[in-house]
């Protein structure tokens, strides 16, 4: 794609915003016919419109952000750090759903906040998945749980459980855990995704080189987002690990879903809200 990209020298301050956000160094200063900045796309454009937004004067012209995609920010309705600190810390992960679904304009808003996360090199690359339907979502539970009872069988061998008790304890204590749950979806229960009313998956390209960090960056921004909104949300950690032990792709298969799944989110209206917040762990820091 051919970008076109100039500085209108009638509307340039000369403040050099432009040459200090841009990732990709394409701007720079010239005293060629009196000092000016200049700009060449051709240098490697990631597209990401930092340049735009941090013109003042409007003097940056780039073909792909044109005045109806630049929008003025409005400072006073930003969170004060107070707002934005008592949110991340009564963040919690509720699996405590009521029936009703969640309403499509707040998966919407969710997944519009996932996707405004940053991605390496303003790729972009990702796609989000919302899975809804009921059938679907008894779909990625089964997966999950057959996945993890083969797994159970193997650890439960002799010689291999042996082996994992002393070499790793840490997998070893999930034992008990997966042979609850297995006990638990027998009786129909869904241990899994524990009544969720919604999944978001967040995929990435089979070539995606930080299609990972890319998507758990998106998914920090879908769960404060989920959070602000009063939707109740966690970390699909138990449909990761089996995806990520599957080399068919058997769910993208079952789902017709492209690309890897990276992440994932699962989503209901709470039964309650969490009236308090426990501290944390003492922080762990170290400044150089």
């Amino acid at each position: 794609m051919n970008i076109g990209l100039s500085i209108d020298k009638s509307a340039c301050i000369m403040c050099g915003r432009c040459v200090k956000v841009c990732p990709s160094r394409i701007f720079s200063v010239s005293d060629a016919g009196g000092k000016h900045i200049e700009a060449d796309a051709s240098l490697g454009c990631i597209e990401c419109g930092h340049c735009v937004d941090a013109c003042e004067s409007g003097a940056v012209r780039h073909s792909l952000f044109g005045e109806d995609k630049r929008h003025v920010v409005d400072v006073e309705t930003l969170p004060r750090p107070e707002a934005v600190m008592e949110l991340i810390r009564s963040r919690r992960s509720n699996r405590a759903f009521r029936k009703e679904p969640v309403p499509k304009d707040l998966l919407d808003r969710i997944v519009e906040a996932a996707c405004l996360a940053p991605t390496a090199s303003n790729g972009q690359e990702l796609e989000f998945v919302v899975v809804t339907e009921p059938e679907h979502l008894r779909t990625i539970s089964r997966y999950v749980m057959d996945s993890f009872s083969a797994m159970l069988r193997r650890m439960t061998r002799p010689v291999i459980r042996t082996v994992i008790r002393k070499a790793a304890p840490a997998l070893w204590r999930y034992v008990p855990r997966f042979e609850r749950m297995k006990s638990a979806f027998e009786a129909g229960e869904d241990p899994v995704l524990r009544g969720a009313s919604a999944v978001i998956f967040i995929c990435a390209p089979e070539n995606s080189r930080f299609g990972c960090q890319d998507a758990n960056l998106a998914y920090q921004n879908g769960s404060l987002m989920a959070e602000s909104l009063g939707v109740s949300q966690f970390y699909t950690g138990f449909v990761c690990t089996a995806v990520s032990r599957d080399r068919r792709g058997e769910l993208n298969r079952m789902l017709g879903i492209e690309g890897r799944i990276m992440a994932g989110m699962a989503l209901g209206m709470p039964a309650f809200r969490y009236p308090y917040y426990v501290d944390r762990k003492p922080l762990k820091v170290k400044y150089l």
